[in-house]
Parts: C-alpha cells; structure tokens; sequence
C-alpha cells in the first residue's frame, strides 16, 4: 500500500522492530509543515515513535489537508477524503512500524486540531488512546452527519488561545465543553496568546502526554 501522504518518521534510538512503541501522528495547520510540528514534541523524551504527516495539498510554501469555502467551512469532499485517507495513513505506519495499536495518539495544531478530533471521533477510542488538540474546534458536519464511535473513556488535551485572532476564545471554549460531555477525561487549558503555541502550552502538553504514557506502560511483547 502507498500511503496518501509524505511523512517524517523518527523511531527511538534503541528501536527495536521486535517491540512495540506508543506512536504520536502530528498534524500540522493551513500552510504549515510536518517538521513545523516536530519542534513541538522534539523534547519528549519517552520512547515513543513520532510521525508528522504532511498535508498533500500545496499551499503557499507549506501545505493543507483541505481546503476552504470561507473561514471554518471546509469543502466537504476535501475534508471527508482527508479524514479517510488518515484513517488508512494510521492503519499503514500501524503496520509498517513496531506500533502498538492501543497507543496511537494524535497531535494536531489548527487544521490539524480539526481533524485530529474528528478521528478522534470517526476511530473511537479503541483505535485512538488519545489526542492533543491546539486551537481547533469540531465541524458541526462531523458531529451530527459522521459515524461516530465511543470516546467516553478517551483522553483529551484541548487548548486555545485567549486573543486568538483565527478562532475566538468563544470557539475554544464550545469545543471544551463538546468533548467534557463526550469523555470522562477531558482537560482544557487557555493560554494568553493569539494563534499559536506557547511555551506554557507546549510544557503542559508535553507531561500530559507523559503521563498518558505511564499510565497505560509500553508492551515489551516480540512480534
């Protein structure tokens, strides 16, 4: 199988095929990049493969999953193809690397944010362990006209921008309270800044993300 998108694959440096790993699959925002998004896991230091996916869309000098009608209207073809073609780019690296299926958490920013919940939602979370969504909401489309699957005892890390000039606070804090009635295990952070990730943020993600790791420990287990 050829996978739909260009990837950055960093295994830890003991990797061990005869392992498997929890995996973080990173998504980046509208022009963006995937090695953007690597600086923002760079410094995790659990053993852990990290995969940034690139959009397949050129956009400017970055890339996008989708396109736009307008601000926060996705053209529903393109958003619809790209949540499929993840779902199967999951199912590929899950395959291709020593990835343990019940560990794969997705970390996205903007864009990314979008559509890391969405396969939050569309995979459930017996194929999801977890997400780190920054500066993103869930398309109302996707809550109301997609199959979703149980999530209630998923882990979830959503945190907006209080001057967020992209998407008002007020949306940070509709997708908060979407996902505190959807999961027993939401946490929901704001951060005094516009669009972006601060250094607070990226340090509260980063040992949320730890803790997820220690409490559900990495299986030794040979293929």
């Amino acid at each position: 199988m050829k996978p739909a998108y260009r990837y950055d694959l960093h295994l830890p440096p003991d990797y061990d095929p005869g392992r498997r790993y929890p995996a973080i699959f990173t998504l980046h925002g509208k022009g963006s990049n995937e090695r953007n998004m690597y600086g923002l896991v760079e410094p995790l230091d659990s053993p852990c493969i990290i995969i940034g996916i690139r959009g397949n869309l050129p956009l400017g000098a970055g890339y996008q999953f989708y396109e736009l009608k307008s601000l926060g209207k996705p053209i529903r073809e393109l958003f619809d193809t790209a949540v499929r073609q993840l779902e199967q780019f999951i199912a590929y690296a899950t395959e291709t690397y020593a990835i343990d299926p019940q560990q794969r958490y997705l970390l996205g920013f903007s864009q990314g944010a979008i559509l890391s919940m969405s396969l939050a939602l569309t995979m459930g979370q017996d194929q999801i362990r977890g997400i780190v969504a920054l500066n993103g909401y869930v398309p109302e489309f996707v809550k109301t006209e997609y199959t979703l699957q149980p999530v209630a005892q998923m882990p979830v890390f959503i945190s907006h921008g209080e001057y967020d000039s992209v998407f008002p606070v007020r949306i940070g804090h509709e997708t908060a309270a979407y996902w505190q009635t959807a999961t027993s295990a939401c946490t929901f952070k704001l951060y005094p800044t516009d669009h972006g990730v601060s250094p607070d943020n990226q340090r509260d993600f980063l040992s949320w993300l730890k803790q997820a790791f220690t409490s559900h420990p990495q299986g030794g287990d040979t293929i």
